[in-house]
């Protein structure tokens, strides 16, 4: 170990009581990014029947957060490479909550000057209507952010021992809260009270602004290889809070290292592990969100109320939760490589999607088919999040965190757009299913032509 070299100090001691504070925190973040992306499907029944929309017109609007997520993770997981983990993080908790809020108070001021966009797809879309969905975009932005830079603050404040299982217990935050707030919310959920999970997801989005504030400070591995004005003094405060020693000078930086940024995603080095990743993530995310955005319209067309299909998502999550936490438990062993563990996984989230399309309208046992679809569609995607802090040194590990997702994440706007119109076009639900279920297959595939060392992410 480099006495001398904060980021090796970090990487081979045992883990401090503030860094294990600081994952449970990027937990909850990821938790909020959870309730967050779900709330409009919690109230979707409750939008549809108020503005009267067609399943088609809902299918955008199930995507607008979306596309806010790609944006603010391709450009803002590049923010967080350039100025720091920790204001970027504060930066999008603040628009989270300015989002959801704002949900609640559409009234068609911004919605009246972008309205006629949705005509440009064929959509005809009210003011308030329109409106609701600029907030959402600006909610995704936040998100997108957000977790492009938690990641990596996950994968930084971890040692190398527990870095796998530190970034899969992240991911599994998602799944997490939005189980957690689909049971709350949905316990007195009706069609005409939708706006009250808007107001719990904004409540506790202010929450985490002074937890972040006070608990995360600016990762380590970002100062030493940034080394902005002030470095020095922040890398040794953090390490007192860690229970280490002050280093007496910042290490060294490469002149090569120092030409390094953000290029280097799309440079010969790392290319095609972009590429790859990107698409992977892209494919599985389509059957992914097909599954989360469209459980409780299906449910509710089976004849079940509103707050039964808030308890179906619900379990739903904690099915993809308890499959997170089974992947990373099977990537700290040791034995099975993450690529590996994920292919298998995304295999199996297959089969299930389809499965679940020829679910009845039972309440427990469509509960147990999402659950356990969940499962593993969820741990697929935790087993990328370890893919990424695996696979992208410190220097582009948000921007090529973010990118990946932010492009991926195209999957996740294309995945409600798409089973809208199979739906409209009168395919019945174990049809869309099978279909939408092949993401996770093709996934799988692009997985297999993935090589990439593990030293890759202790590149200074």
């Amino acid at each position: 170990m480099n006495n001398n070299d904060p980021r090796d100090v970090i990487a081979r001691s045992p883990m401090a009581a503030l860094q294990i504070v600081i994952i449970a925190i990027t937990v909850g973040l990821n938790a909020l990014d959870g309730f967050d992306v779900l709330s409009i499907s919690f109230a979707s029944p409750g939008i549809a029947k108020e503005w009267g929309i067609d399943r088609g017109v809902l299918g955008f609007v199930l995507s607008m957060e979306l596309i806010g997520m790609a944006l603010g993770s391709i450009f803002l997981g590049g923010v967080a490479d350039k100025i720091g983990r920790r204001p970027t993080i504060l930066g999008c908790v603040v628009l989270m909550a300015l989002g959801m809020f704002m949900v609640t108070r559409s009234n068609g001021v911004l919605g009246g000057l972008v309205a006629p966009l949705f005509g440009l797809f064929g959509q005809n879309v009210d003011a308030k209507l329109a409106d609701l969905s600029v907030w959402r975009i600006i909610t995704g932005l936040g998100i997108g952010g957000m977790l492009a830079a938690i990641n990596a603050v996950a994968a930084e404040f971890a040692n190398l021992r527990r870095r796998r299982i530190s970034v899969a217990i992240m991911s599994i935050g998602y799944p997490v809260g939005a189980a957690a707030g689909g049971f709350i919310t949905s316990a007195n959920l009706t069609l005409e009270n939708w706006r009250t999970v808007f107001l719990f997801g904004a409540t506790v989005s202010l929450v985490f602004i002074p937890l972040v504030y006070f608990f995360i400070p600016e990762s380590v591995h970002w100062l030493a290889r940034k080394q902005p004005s002030g470095a020095l003094e922040k890398i040794n405060r953090t390490l007192a809070r860690l229970g280490h020693s002050a280093i007496g000078a910042l290490p060294a930086i490469a002149a090569d290292v120092r030409k390094r940024s953000v290029s280097d995603l799309f440079g010969p080095g790392l290319v095609w592990i972009t590429v790859l990743v990107t698409a992977a993530y892209f494919f599985h995310i389509t059957t992914f969100y097909f599954l989360v955005k469209w459980v409780p319209d299906v449910v509710v067309r089976m004849g079940l109320p509103a707050s039964t299909a808030g308890q179906v998502l619900s379990w739903t999550n904690v099915g993809g939760a308890t499959g997170g936490l089974a992947v990373g438990l099977l990537a700290l062993t040791g034995r099975l490589s993450i690529k590996r563990i994920t292919i298998a996984v995304m295999l199996l989230s297959t089969v299930m999607v389809t499965l679940y399309g020829r679910s009845k309208g039972d309440f427990l046992m469509l509960a147990l088919v999402c659950a356990v679809s969940g499962f593993f569609t969820n741990g697929a995607i935790t087993g990328m999040y370890a893919i990424f802090a695996e696979a992208f040194p410190t220097h582009v590990r948000a921007s090529g965190t973010g990118f990946a997702v932010g492009v991926g994440r195209g999957g996740s706007v294309l995945a409600p757009i798409i089973a809208g119109y199979l739906f409209k076009s009168e395919l019945g639900l174990p049809t869309v299913a099978m279909i939408m279920a092949l993401g996770s297959l093709i996934a799988a595939g692009v997985l297999t032509m993935l090589n990439y060392s593990t030293e890759t992410s202790e590149g200074r």
